[in-house]
């Protein structure tokens, strides 16, 4: 078997390459966790958008690179950004999200009004879904929205909201159908966060960061027209997002910069005179990882064919958010191990590693086990959906599925 690339693709990989020598001094240093993206990451990314390295089959009308989808042309992309050490484009709730779901569902004029500023990093975007009484189970959702004066006028609250202190719009369900089934009365808004009526609180968790916010609705005013979809039809606009995120979730070269740090740790750390690398144990568990991380990373690349084909994606496309959170937290875990009593460190610490990122990462990914469908879900969604197995029998008083 011939796995190697065709002069094509080898050609294409020395123009990734020439790009990273001859930029890698204008690439962002230590953007990390920060919800806005730096001005130093905003030009980056629209470095990257002219020279197709990132939305780049996105239509150019809608500020994208405009190329046509080539799986191995992505491929080497994401590799030769890892290798590199290099940030490839941006990652967030608007660019992995809103864009895919306003290309498959928003109107002409939503669509040229907000992808080109979200894929540029100008406009930063919020999730509102998950509710104090509405989290695994979303449909449930209480947050209601009614007509006046050519108005929605939202009451209600959000929960577990990342980046709504620092964004600019958000992307809301409400209910807009009282008498609907609930499935059916929901409805899919986009409105500024600037909006009057609208309360952020932040929250924080365990990595000792509010890196989640509550957000309080009191008679929020949107025009009817910042709609995506229509009245009543949320739930089915809701479910494309929800895919985008696991998807976000579940990235695979984000897997792999993680694994290509971890190694560079465990070649750095000593115990006793030897780098943990050599040592069987810590090898052994390395070992393992790798192969994980080569199976999520050619797994996507199965999920990237179903989608440029039209297909559904299958169990390829079920299993990627339950097994690339879980993966994410082991790669962390392993880095803790290796720094030892160093490992304990947090902030502040002259002896930290990375900033604490390890430790941070550790926490974090242990919270994303959880968050953005919980493993629990994902495990229900593998068995139905994908093994076909039956479903979990429901109560007549819980409603229309």
């Amino acid at each position: 078997m011939d796995l190697s690339y065709n002069p094509e693709y080898e050609s294409f990989r020395d123009e990734v390459r020439g790009f990273i020598t001859a930029n890698r001094h204008l690439a962002p240093k230590g953007a990390g966790r920060a919800s806005r993206p730096s001005p130093e990451s905003v030009v980056w990314q629209k470095l990257l958008i002219r020279h197709g390295y990132t939305a780049r089959t996105i239509p150019r009308e809608y500020g994208g690179f405009g190329a046509d989808p080539d799986i191995l042309k992505s491929r080497i992309i994401a590799e030769e950004f890892a290798h590199a050490g290099v940030p490839g484009g941006l990652a967030n709730q608007g660019i992995s999200m809103l864009v895919p779901t306003l290309l498959e569902l928003g109107t002409e004029e939503q669509k040229r009004r907000w992808i080109e500023p979200t894929l540029a990093g100008d406009v930063v975007w919020c999730q509102g879904y998950s509710e104090p009484g509405a989290g695994s189970d979303l449909a449930s959702l209480k947050t209601s929205a009614r007509i006046e004066n050519g108005e929605f006028v939202i009451n209600g609250q959000k929960i577990w909201t990342s980046t709504a202190k620092e964004a600019d719009m958000i992307f809301c369900l409400v209910r807009t159908e009282g008498d609907a089934a609930k499935h059916r009365g929901i409805s899919y808004l986009i409105f500024s966060m600037q909006t009057p009526g609208i309360e952020v609180r932040p929250l924080k968790t365990m990595t000792g960061n509010a890196e989640f916010n509550e957000i309080f609705f009191t008679d929020v005013r949107v025009p009817i027209d910042q709609i995506v979809g229509q009245r009543g039809q949320g739930w089915f606009v809701a479910n494309a997002t929800l895919g985008h995120e696991r998807g976000m979730l579940g990235d695979p070269d984000a897997l792999e910069n993680r694994l290509l740090a971890l190694i560079d740790l465990m070649r750095q750390e000593q115990v006793d005179g030897h780098r943990v690398i050599d040592l069987p144990a810590f090898r052994d568990r390395l070992g393992s990882l790798q192969a994980e991380v080569a199976a999520m990373k050619y797994n996507g690349m199965r999920v990237l064919s179903s989608q440029i084909k039209g297909e559904p994606g299958g169990m390829a496309k079920l299993i990627v958010k339950l097994q690339a959170c879980e993966l994410a937290h082991q790669i962390s875990a392993l880095a803790i191990d290796a720094l030892g009593e160093l490992g304990l460190l947090y902030h502040g610490s002259p002896h930290e590693r990375a900033h604490g990122s390890w430790q941070w990462n550790y926490m974090f990914q242990l919270g994303l086990i959880i968050g953005g469908g919980t493993a629990q879900i994902q495990k229900n969604i593998i068995s139905e959906r994908g093994l076909n197995m039956p479903r979990e029998p429901r109560l007549a008083s819980q409603g229309e599925r």
